[in-house]
């Protein structure tokens, strides 16, 4: 992978899922849902969205890094419990607080830690997958 792709990717990816988790967060409020259920289907919102624009942006527009189009069935089966866990990790610490938090918040956490999980997991899966250069 080139130099800074993989920053890049982690920052796209980063900033997307908070600001996809955030509106999410705040429509699934609007609509009344469990605080739980927001924040599961906001951070697992926020993960799909992070990674289409982490590919069009990073792959596809500027030609740089790994093309994520055929990624294993685990791999995916590990973002969804990424996901998962991000999601109820952020509610947790949100309720935790004992304050009245809107939804939007809940998605911000939630689409936040479900991003930092996803993209641990995806450098860890490239860095371990690529060629080595001797």
């Amino acid at each position: 992978m080139q130099k800074g792709v993989a920053s890049a990717s982690l920052m796209i990816v980063i900033l997307v899922a908070a600001a996809v988790g955030a509106i999410s967060g705040g429509i699934l409020d609007y609509a009344g849902i469990d605080r739980t259920l927001l924040a599961i289907i906001s951070g697992f919102v926020a993960i799909i969205a992070a990674g289409i624009v982490r590919q069009v942006l990073v792959h596809d527009v500027w030609g740089a890094g790994p093309d994520v189009t055929r990624i294993p069935g685990l791999v995916l089966a590990f973002a969804v419990v990424s996901s998962l866990a991000g999601s109820l990790a952020g509610h947790e610490i949100l309720d935790d607080l004992h304050q009245f938090y809107s939804g939007v918040w809940v998605g911000t956490l939630a689409g936040l830690l479900s991003a930092l999980l996803m993209a641990m997991l995806m450098i860890t899966y490239f860095a371990n997958t690529e060629p080595e250069h001797h």
